[in-house]
């Protein structure tokens, strides 16, 4: 395997959000973790992880939020299958078991279509029998909705889009 198709590798890694990934051909492993903000390589071999900041990848930060982008984003149940806006999305900071509502009787806390404010709680994902209320970064309107109640989700994965005003 060559450096060009190991950056390929890290490309796509990058491109998918993936924290984790591993790869074994014809004998030669290779790991990819995000660790700290930065990707890195091990290879059978090596005494420790080699960071490679030319592909490095940012990490939560504890400061600001990051600002909207603009996305392609596909919003089910929409007629129009893809809408172009400045989106902000909420990712998941953990893994765990998304809840939409408080307790199971309760309301949800969020509807798609209803407006948030910066600190709002969005959701609640239960990790290890503890209920870790997410809140929302930004102002505006929640326009899609990708989890469904009681759903297992992954770090990073995808649980809002807001429309930030």
């Amino acid at each position: 395997m060559n450096v060009d198709e190991i950056r390929s590798i890290l490309n796509l890694v990058k491109e998918h959000e993936l924290s984790e990934f591993e790869l074994e051909i014809d004998g030669m492993k290779i790991k990819v973790k995000k660790a700290g903000g930065t990707h890195v390589v091990q290879m059978p071999g090596m005494a420790s992880y080699v960071p490679l900041p030319a592909v490095a990848m940012p990490g939560p930060s504890a400061g600001a939020p990051p600002a909207p982008r603009a996305v392609e984003a596909r919003l089910a149940g929409d007629a129009a299958d893809a809408v172009d806006a400045d989106l902000a999305i909420v990712k998941s900071p953990i893994v765990g078991t998304f809840y939409r509502a408080p307790e199971p009787a309760a309301p949800p806390f969020v509807e798609k279509g209803a407006r948030v404010k910066k600190g709002q709680a969005l959701c609640i994902i239960e990790a290890m029998k503890l209920m870790n209320e997410i809140e929302c970064d930004y102002d505006g309107e929640v326009v899609a909705i990708y989890v469904d109640n009681a759903q297992p989700v992954q770090y990073g994965e995808r649980l809002f889009a807001i429309k930030v005003k």
